[in-house]
């Protein structure tokens, strides 16, 4: 799971930094919205809404916003948009495998400017499924070691069905089956050890290696994907190994 832990090292960074920049407030909420719809504005009751608003509150939204979002999807407040969720799929530069989760609600609107910020990036559209049978379905924990060793983690979460604990530098990631995810989440909280994320992800099976050139192009593919205000998540197949990524910056 090296090639993983890197990839996901990169992107738990971008999220931390567009976080800073209030790029995420709006995705974040639109999360929170449609959890509440789905599930009930209950978040006790609804783990899904309660892992959103966690989320959200990490990267510092309101309050108030995140109130407003549950009571627009309960139905509790008028104003809630009908949004729906698509998976697209296709091809980066080097072949890299890309999967653009989209939160959406127009569908055409959607479908646009995906295609548009892959060609312009050096990349192809791909038919449903010719790209997403390499990724698996996980639950993904976030959390910062704060003093704790592996072993706390692993202690703490390995009855409640998590598969591995990956070092990620100054955090470390929980993986398990996307069905075991809430139960990892309250085993943290029951050993009185907190989270910064968990959710549900596609992980890579496989992995894409890059140069720096190969790098500096397939992160400006996923920042043109994550910059549409449709797309939720892109998770790819590269690695970059550590002296790639010290290069690239």
């Amino acid at each position: 799971m090296s090639g993983h832990s890197k990839w996901a090292t990169t992107k738990h960074k971008k999220a931390a930094l567009d976080a800073k920049r209030g790029k995420l407030f709006a995705k974040l909420i639109k999360n929170i919205e449609v959890a509440a719809r789905t599930g009930g504005g209950d978040p006790d009751a609804n783990p899904t809404l309660y892992d959103a608003v966690q989320k959200a509150r990490k990267s510092s939204v309101p309050m108030d916003n995140i109130q407003r979002a549950i009571k627009r999807g309960s139905g509790a407040e008028a104003g809630g948009a009908e949004y729906q969720t698509i998976m697209y799929e296709g091809y980066g530069p080097n072949g890299v495998a890309v999967l653009i989760e989209c939160l959406t609600d127009n569908r055409n609107r959607a479908a646009s400017e995906v295609r548009t910020a892959v060609t312009r990036n050096g990349g192809n559209m791909a038919d449903a499924g010719s790209v997403s049978y390499l990724f698996n379905r996980k639950g993904v924990v976030i959390l910062s070691k704060a003093g704790l060793s592996e072993d706390d983690v692993l202690g703490a979460v390995l009855d409640a069905g998590a598969e591995e604990v990956n070092d990620l530098g100054e955090h470390y990631e929980v993986i398990s089956e996307a069905s075991d995810l809430v139960e990892v989440r309250k085993a943290l909280q029951e050993a009185g050890i907190d989270y910064e994320s968990a959710e549900a992800n596609f992980l890579p099976s496989t992995s894409v290696p890059l140069d720096a050139e190969g790098a500096r192009k397939v992160f400006k593919l996923v920042e043109a994907l994550e910059d549409l205000d449709d797309v939720q998540n892109v998770f790819a197949n590269y690695d970059v190994p550590d002296e790639v990524m010290a290069e690239v910056g």
